[in-house]
């Protein structure tokens, strides 16, 4: 299962607001195998850390908060109450994906094990599953739910892992093409466009070393997100008596088709909305996810789709300042390197992820990818603040997860 990269999009997801995103060609590598021993049972490990884990369903692991069996865990849980009991399984995880980077490490090992241990019971030919998850678009919905513990459509939820996101992670990871970039919305849930990367280019990602965990105070500060824009929804829906389920359905019904286009930055339509977001915080989040998700996510898809760098440079520079003034989820770490890509000659550069540490991706021509890489960091680390885990890669595009090997049984 790939890691992804959140080409544009920060924080629009969850209130149902569009995206571009892609996978990229690291990832992690589930491979399960039936064993003897009750259903529901696993023997997990992984390349990362020594020695295996034992898990089953119904019994809570004595993991912290974070770990990576409990992410596993997760899944036997869910899939059991879903669609029955697991077959005893052991599974064993490798991965080139940098951990707590901001490509969602913590997704592709979630989602891979989903889809391997799902294979396993046979459960993608039963009814049951089919008529629940039709295409891949909407199994990264649900794997998204497996996730965050909601409900999806007629399979119940419980609790997950803790974080109240959306389903970027998985439709990059899931939903896309090799080579594309998938231009997606979350309400309604669906892949609006694919549209290549120019030729001749390629994303230098830039992992600042400060891990982009979903624990402690870091997991609060994330969901502190999700938590504003549904107290305005929440607001939006009492004073309207309106029954949207997200705020881009309440902003559609403000412009209706227009939505289909980029809206201008002093949009007046969208003021009876903006009037229930009281000054401060709610506001600040609310207009950041108003200006992403319906200005400048699309307005840098046109400029992709028209080949047009100079503009969706500008709509990338406008989505990151809009990240470190209104969403408040930057670090000086990727706020550093954001500018030192654009000073060393970058097209375009942006921070991505669920923010409070993580990545920065650059796009610059191929030919050069290598020796900026080096560059960057050489710039970054010359400041002395750098952490000892930083480091970089060069990605072009990937393919989406995949079956790299037959399971028997």
């Amino acid at each position: 299962m790939p890691g992804r990269i959140e080409v544009l999009g920060k924080h629009t997801d969850y209130g149902g607001g569009r995206v571009l995103v892609c996978a990229v060609d690291r990832g992690v590598t589930v491979h399960a195998e039936r064993i003897d021993g009750p259903t529901g049972t696993l023997r997990a490990s992984t390349d990362a850390y020594p020695g295996t884990l034992r898990l089953a369903a119904g019994t809570a692991p004595d993991l912290p908060a974070g770990h990576w069996g409990r992410y596993v865990h997760t899944v036997i849980e869910r899939l059991g109450a879903n669609f029955g009991p697991l077959p005893a399984a052991r599974l064993t995880i490798t991965s080139d994906l940098p951990p707590a980077s901001g490509m969602s490490s913590s997704s592709a090992l979630l989602t891979g094990t989903a889809l391997a241990l799902a294979d396993l019971a046979g459960l993608p030919a039963s009814e049951a599953w089919t008529s629940q998850i039709p295409d891949r678009v909407v199994l990264a919905g649900y794997a998204a739910s497996i996730e965050n513990g909601k409900t999806f459509g007629a399979l119940a939820g419980r609790p997950g892992v803790g974080t109240s996101g959306g389903s970027l992670d998985h439709t990059g990871m899931l939903a896309g093409h090799d080579g594309m970039i998938s231009y997606a919305e979350f309400d309604p849930m669906r892949i609006l466009d694919q549209v290549a990367l120019p030729e001749g280019w390629s994303f230098v990602v830039a992992v600042s070393g400060v891990l982009a965990e979903k624990t402690g105070a870091a997991q609060a500060s994330y969901n502190r997100g999700p938590a504003l824009l549904g107290q305005i929804l929440e607001r939006w829906n009492r004073e309207t008596g309106r029954a949207d389920a997200s705020l881009q359905g309440a902003l559609r019904s403000l412009v209706g088709e227009d939505l289909a286009a980029p809206l201008a930055e002093d949009e007046i339509r969208w003021e009876p909305l903006r009037r229930l977001a009281p000054e401060g915080a709610e506001r600040d989040r609310l207009d950041q996810f108003l200006l992403e998700s319906a200005v400048f996510v699309p307005r840098a898809h046109r400029a992709l789709r028209g080949g047009d760098l100079d503009a969706f440079a500008a709509a990338v520079d406008a989505s990151q300042r809009l990240a470190e003034t209104h969403l408040g989820n930057q670090v000086p770490e990727t706020i550093a390197l954001a500018r030192h890509a654009k000073a060393l000659g970058a097209r375009a550069a942006s921070s991505f992820g669920a923010g409070f540490g993580g990545s920065v991706w650059a796009l610059v021509p191929t030919a050069d990818a290598d020796g900026f890489a080096a560059e960057w960091m050489d710039r970054y680390r010359a400041e002395g603040t750098a952490p000892g885990g930083a480091s970089a890669l060069v990605t072009r595009p990937g393919a989406p997860g995949r079956r790299v090997d037959p399971i028997a049984g």
